[in-house]
């Protein structure tokens, strides 16, 4: 048994306008799939899921995001300092603004979309010339060992990286974007804006995956989602996530 990393979840005060947003950013189609959802993904036959690709779904919630920094963020690639510059310049077209999270002067530059969630657009790096338009989805935590050992655990990615400072994971097929922890000192204040969707194989019981991760730490969090058919939990450094209920 395994999960699989799918999309990345982001709440918005007006999910169409968000969602919007992130398809012309990386190129992709809308849908929906249901009142409040727009689903971000590649278009041309793309045939969800497909560990080539992390997919958006932006999902509609009565409140705004707060100044804190989101814990959960994307990263773009960039193929040279042209196309930086110009998916930069592009960007803040389509209503993303620059942002400062203390990143201070490096080599990537930081904005937030139309609604404040901040993300990184990368400099040019080897590492994600094969990834597509996400290089990254990338979580602030604590302990990037501990992070590496239970969504390693929970999921069937690899972990080709480990440290104290960074771990790094990606589909054990070697596609698509990376996850990776980052050692931060920024504890959860908030409720988490943007968090990861895990997906149980074909086949596979979501309800003994759901007792799997408890077992590796994982606990119960009620978001107020009701009576659904995915579940809702957190990691031991209590970042939101959820197993989606569709195989």
């Amino acid at each position: 048994m395994a999960l699989r990393p799918v999309q990345v979840n982001i709440k918005a005060l007006d999910d169409a306008v968000v969602g919007r947003f992130w398809a012309d950013a990386l190129g992709w189609g809308v849908s929906s799939e249901a009142p409040g959802v727009t689903n971000v993904e590649p278009g041309g036959g793309f045939a969800w899921p497909d560990a080539s690709t992390v997919c958006i779904d932006v999902v509609t919630v009565p409140h705004a995001k707060t100044a804190t920094k989101n814990r959960v963020h994307i990263d773009l690639a960039t193929t040279s300092p042209a196309h930086q510059a110009e998916t930069v310049a592009r960007l803040k077209a389509l209503g993303a603004t620059p942002a400062d999270v203390g990143q201070g002067d490096v080599p990537w530059t930081v904005l937030a979309d139309p609604e404040g969630n901040e993300f990184c657009v990368l400099e040019p790096r080897d590492v994600y010339r094969d990834t597509g338009p996400i290089a990254a989805v990338v979580v602030d935590c604590a302990d990037p060992r501990a992070m590496a050992r239970f969504w390693g655990g929970a999921t069937d990615w690899t972990v080709p990286e480990v440290a104290d400072d960074r771990a790094v994971l990606r589909s054990s097929q070697g596609v698509g974007p990376y996850l990776e922890f980052l050692r931060s000192s920024d504890g959860k204040t908030v409720e988490d804006r943007v968090h990861i969707d895990l997906l149980p194989y074909a086949g596979d019981d979501k309800e003994a995956e759901v007792t799997r991760l408890k077992t590796l730490g994982a606990t119960d969090i009620d978001l107020g989602q009701g009576d659904v058919p995915w579940t809702c939990l957190t990691d031991p450094e209590g970042h939101d996530f959820c197993v989606l209920g569709r195989g």
